[in-house]
């Protein structure tokens, strides 16, 4: 994991969505916790205690000596014991270092991600008003929305188990239960839940269960998600949406489109899977294989594409906004779903830890064979695309609504030519000047993920000419940092990765 703080580093440094330094010459800044519940909140961070950020964005100490460390320090161990100024502290002695700057001392305060039975860390015993995240560009207040979210996420049983009183079992669709349960008899021959009637079938997956109010079975969140009509789910989820988009002639709005409210299907999970799921594998090439003097349809794309969609459902926050988008462009797939990503973005790609938000949903797709229980779905994904030699996928994290997206590219990797790469080889082993990496930075920093750019944006952020704006941005192509549209006339550029520095 890449260190966020390094003494010997200190002169490269600027503030960012990671480090944040405050002058603390009056004693701890009030503005301090705002960032404490920020970078909790969020995924972490650093905040430097002693040092200033000067108008050319570098850092200076401002002068805090030996003799206040130990007032400063108690003040923060005192605060942080204090409920009523922070309702849990993440902090260890190891996450609090003074360091001697000549005759000034600086404090670097580490602060960890909490966990999500932690969230949300808020300031002044106030949950609504006190409740921060971290964005490049600072720390913002959230919503009511996204702390209700927060406290949704924090308990170990998921809101799709819940029993719902009020609901009927013959709300839900019955077409869809036997196109399912047709599903598991084939793939899991003589499994035993095979010969059980739909009621008892339902209770054993997770779809149904007995009310503690009045001992009948209902189905569960789960259950009306899975297999209900779309009239009965929203009254359950207000926000309920799902949505896929074609979007492959640039001339047409959308090619193909298929929406949950419209009343000419069941509008529920299970059905809006196979549906989308056929429509996105419509243009995937198979390669002809046999196995045992039978043709092999299935390859590993066709795996990560049922992992990609099934996670995108699995992980949906159904009470947040906006609903699940899924859109299908020329040679690109992007999956959209309400929520934040729960174990974090790092720990999503990494693999290895798996903390559905809708356990009993995933078990139900697990019966049939889709999605991992491990954690090692986002991970196979990418490999995958590295197999096949296209572009690294992307994961983006949205708050405020809360939004996961994850784009994927069917479209190889640039390759260099050989004069190309002797010419980025012989640029290479010339040192880039500190100047140029804070123009590098600073392009990154002003470039979202999907959206072009052209050279001419750049001149002012820069403050250089055209010529050296475009040999700037080359570079960065070479780099893999960005790409062109290749165009000679009206050239434009596009960041793709979610890379803010440049390394």
């Amino acid at each position: 994991m890449q260190k966020l703080f390094d003494i010997s580093k200190f002169d490269s440094y600027k503030e960012d969505n990671r480090r944040e330094v405050k002058k603390a010459k009056g004693g701890l800044p009030n503005d301090m916790w705002e960032t404490y519940s920020a970078y909790a909140n969020t995924y972490g961070g650093v905040i430097i205690l002693g040092v200033k950020e000067l108008d050319d964005k570098h850092w200076k100490t401002t002068g805090l000596k030996v003799e206040d460390k130990e007032k400063l320090l108690d003040n923060l161990w005192n605060l942080l014991h204090n409920p009523n100024k922070v309702n849990v502290n993440l902090l260890s002695e190891t996450d609090v270092q003074s360091y001697e700057m000549g005759e000034d001392i600086i404090i670097v305060i580490e602060v960890p991600m909490a966990k999500r039975s932690q969230k949300p860390v808020y300031i002044n015993n106030d949950m609504f008003n006190g409740t921060y995240r971290r964005t490049y560009s600072g720390d913002y207040k959230c919503p009511r929305l996204q702390v209700k979210a927060m406290l949704r996420d924090q308990t170990e049983n998921t809101v799709d188990m819940d029993v719902l009183d009020d609901a009927e079992m013959q709300d839900l669709n019955s077409e869809t239960i036997q196109g399912y349960r047709n599903r598991h008899r084939t793939l899991k021959a003589g499994h035993p839940f095979e010969r059980l009637n739909d009621s008892d079938y339902l209770r054993n997956i997770g779809a149904a269960a007995i009310s503690k109010e009045d001992k009948k079975l209902h189905p569960t969140a789960a259950g009306m998600l899975m297999f209900g009509e779309e009239y009965n789910i929203v009254r359950h989820f207000p926000e309920y949406f799902l949505d896929y988009r074609e979007m492959l002639d640039p001339t047409i709005r959308w090619t193909d489109r298929l929406q949950s409210s419209s009343g000419e299907w069941s509008g529920n999970v299970c059905d809006f899977y196979f549906r989308v799921y056929n429509k996105i594998i419509k243009d995937i090439k198979v390669p002809f294989r046999t196995k045992g003097g039978d043709r092999i349809d299935d390859t590993p794309v066709h795996e990560a594409l049922r992992e990609a969609l099934a996670n995108c459902l699995i992980n949906t926050d159904f009470y947040g906004v906006r609903g699940v988008v899924i859109r299908k462009e020329l040679d690109k797939l992007i999956l959209e779903n309400p929520g934040y990503i729960r174990t974090g973005k790092v720990q999503m790609r990494r693999g290895g830890e798996s903390d559905p938000r809708n356990k009993a949903l995933m078990k139900m797709f697990n019966l049939i064979n889709i999605g991992e229980r491990a954690g090692s779905g986002v991970p196979n994904i990418f490999n995958v695309w590295e197999d096949e030699g296209w572009i690294e996928p992307v994961i983006e994290e949205q708050f405020d609504p809360d939004r996961t997206i994850l784009s994927l590219e069917f479209k190889k990797k640039r390759q260099k030519k050989a004069t190309e790469k002797k010419a980025t080889e012989k640029s290479d082993r010339k040192k880039v000047t500190k100047k140029t990496q804070e123009q590098f930075d600073s392009i990154l920093a002003h470039m979202n993920i999907g959206k072009w750019y052209k050279a001419d944006e750049f001149m002012d952020v820069l403050g250089v000419k055209e010529t050296r704006t475009k040999e700037l941005l080359r570079m960065l192509v070479e780099h893999d940092l960005i790409e062109t549209n290749k165009e000679t006339k009206g050239k434009c550029y596009r960041k793709i990765n979610n890379s803010q520095h440049f390394e």
